[in-house]
Parts: C-alpha cells; sequence; structure tokens
C-alpha cells in the first residue's frame, strides 16, 4: 500500500480553502476522535451523535457487519421494466422489508459501457440490506455515454422518489447515486448537475472530462490499479484531485484490480461504499471509525482523503 496522503495537510498556498463552518465541525471530530483515544478505545456518543440523528439506521456497525454478504436488514427486490418508465431504462430497485424504523435514502446505480444492471446487481442488494433503497438501472441503449448516463440516473431517482412502488419508504431528501466505468463518469455528471445529492460514488470511472471543480456533493471514487480501460492515471487521480480540496472527498486505489472489479461481489468495495452512505446520505457518524484515520486494509493500493469529515 502506498503512502497515504491526506489532503487536509495541505498548506494554504497549495489553495486549502475551508469554510469557518467546515473547520469548526473538522475541529470537533478531531476532539471526538482524541476523546476516543484518552478513554481506552471506547466512544463516547455525543447527545447529537446518540439522540438527535434521525436517520441512523441498523444496529451499531462493526467491521465484520460491514464485511459480511448481508446485511441487518431482510431485502425484497421489485422489477421495473422499461415500458413504465422515461428517461433511462428501467431496472430492479432493491429495498428493505422493514420500515418501523422509518423511511430510507434512496442510490440509483448505473452500470458501464455495453453492460446492463444486472452488472451491478450484487451492489444494489448488498447496499440495501444496510438500510437503503437502491435502483440498480439499465440505460436506454448500452452505448449510452457518461453524460447521457448522469441524466438518466437524474431520472430514476426521480422515479423512486415520485412514481415507483416504494415511494414512501424514501426520504427524497436523501438520495445518492453511484456507477461502473462510464456509470462512474454518469456518477461524477450527475453530481455535477444536483448539487442537493447527500453522496456519489464513481467505480473505476470513465469520462472524457478531467475536471470536476464545481462539484458539491460528498464523493468517494474508487480505482483500481491494474484497469487498462480507465487508467486511474488517466481517470480516477485526476478527477479527485479536480474535486474541491474543501469537500469532503476520498480515493481508494484497489490493489491489483482491474476495471470489471465492480462487477463481481467486492468486499472491500461494499464496506467503504456502505460507510462513504451511511455516514452521508444517514448522516450517521457511527460509520466515520471506517474512514477516518484512513483505512489500511491489505486489497488497497492507496487511499487519499479529507478527514476529519465535516457535519
Amino acid at each position: 500500500m502506498r503512502t497515504l496522503q491526506n489532503t487536509t495537510e495541505q498548506t494554504p498556498e497549495a489553495g486549502r480553502t475551508l469554510s469557518l463552518r467546515s473547520c469548526g465541525a473538522k475541529i470537533a471530530t478531531s476532539l471526538a476522535m482524541a476523546a476516543t483515544v484518552a478513554f481506552g478505545g471506547v466512544s463516547l456518543a455525543t447527545p447529537a451523535q446518540a439522540d438527535d440523528n434521525p436517520y441512523e439506521r441498523g444496529p451499531d456497525p462493526t467491521e465484520s457487519l460491514i464485511e459480511d454478504r448481508r446485511g441487518p436488514f431482510s431485502v425484497r427486490e421489485d422489477s421495473v421494466s422499461s415500458l413504465r418508465v422515461s428517461g433511462f431504462g428501467g431496472g430492479t430497485i432493491y429495498y428493505p422489508r422493514d420500515t418501523s424504523e422509518g423511511t430510507f435514502g434512496a442510490i440509483a446505480i448505473a452500470p458501464g459501457f455495453t453492460a446492463s444492471e444486472s452488472s451491478m446487481a450484487w451492489l444494489g442488494e448488498r447496499l440495501a440490506s444496510h438500510g437503503f433503497v437502491t435502483f440498480t438501472i439499465d440505460t436506454i441503449t448500452r452505448n449510452d455515454q457518461p453524460n447521457s448516463r448522469g441524466r438518466q440516473l437524474e431520472r430514476a431517482l426521480d422515479y423512486l422518489v415520485e412514481d415507483s412502488d416504494v415511494t414512501d419508504r424514501i426520504d427524497p431528501d436523501r438520495l445518492a447515486v453511484m456507477g461502473h466505468s462510464m456509470g462512474g463518469g454518469g456518477t461524477l455528471a450527475a453530481a455535477d448537475d444536483r448539487p442537493e445529492l447527500q453522496a456519489a460514488i464513481p467505480l473505476t470511472p470513465w469520462h472524457t472530462q478531467k475536471r470536476w471543480g464545481d462539484v458539491e456533493v460528498p464523493t468517494m471514487i474508487i480505482g483500481a490499479e491494474r484497469d487498462t480501460i480507465a487508467s486511474v492515471r488517466s481517470h480516477s487521480e485526476p478527477f479527485y484531485e479536480s474535486l474541491p480540496d474543501s469537500l469532503d472527498k476520498a480515493y481508494l486505489e484497489l490493489d491489483g484490480a482491474s476495471h470489471f472489479a465492480p462487477n463481481l461481489s467486492n468486499t472491500t468495495i461494499a464496506k467503504y461504499s456502505i460507510s462513504w452512505m451511511k455516514r452521508f446520505v444517514d448522516n450517521d457518524t457511527r460509520y466515520e471509525q471506517f474512514l477516518c484515520p484512513a483505512p489500511s486494509d491489505r486489497d488497497i493500493e492507496e487511499y487519499r482523503d479529507t478527514c476529519p469529515h465535516s457535519d
């Protein structure tokens, strides 16, 4: 694993700018982390963490919980025909059976070039088992380009919130996007177009546009060390570096992985996708421990971040 790079260590001359709100939140988080260490690793939950977040779903997380193939929620699925929708190609909705904890955040997930939604089915179901409504979508044509896939992700979210059979299970203010390859490029495009989104995770993303300095959505980019289609040097790394330094962002590079790593069940992708979505869609600071300080899993070649994260 390469030396970790934390952009919070940049000097002002390097262009690091933070709002007062962001700085205060980061300092508070740092103090909380220090208190955890001081008390022998026991986390002292503040009232805001314990009582004031209505979006926490599921039990207190552990490494084994987020690495397991199934989370704490039993999942149902609903197939959506392309004939029932407009602006994208239909797909499959995965959602928790249990509604006793309230509504859930929702995530639309796009496949890569020439691929179908089934290539992302494993991830849609796995995220849903941790308390999200997920929608793995087909694109209108399998040759659709990244910006088109971004618009289709947006239309899929609109469908989930306004017209789907699970509308009553979704919090319309807690939405996110993910995608693989050109779907990852589309994820960046959707995040750029909709700053109100809560999180974005491009997976081995491909896009001809390299600069994303206007993105305001917390973004984790997952690249693959041996990607020969969307090499990290030409895609994931410049995408990450172009995101604003003031943004909550992370770059995770999978050790020895290929471009198609996101098409098969992958514990590292799932673990950190769950953590990122929980942290920013659900504002669930219980998952901060898996993101900050930077993880050192053996399957991670490199990790960069802007820890600690703002509220």
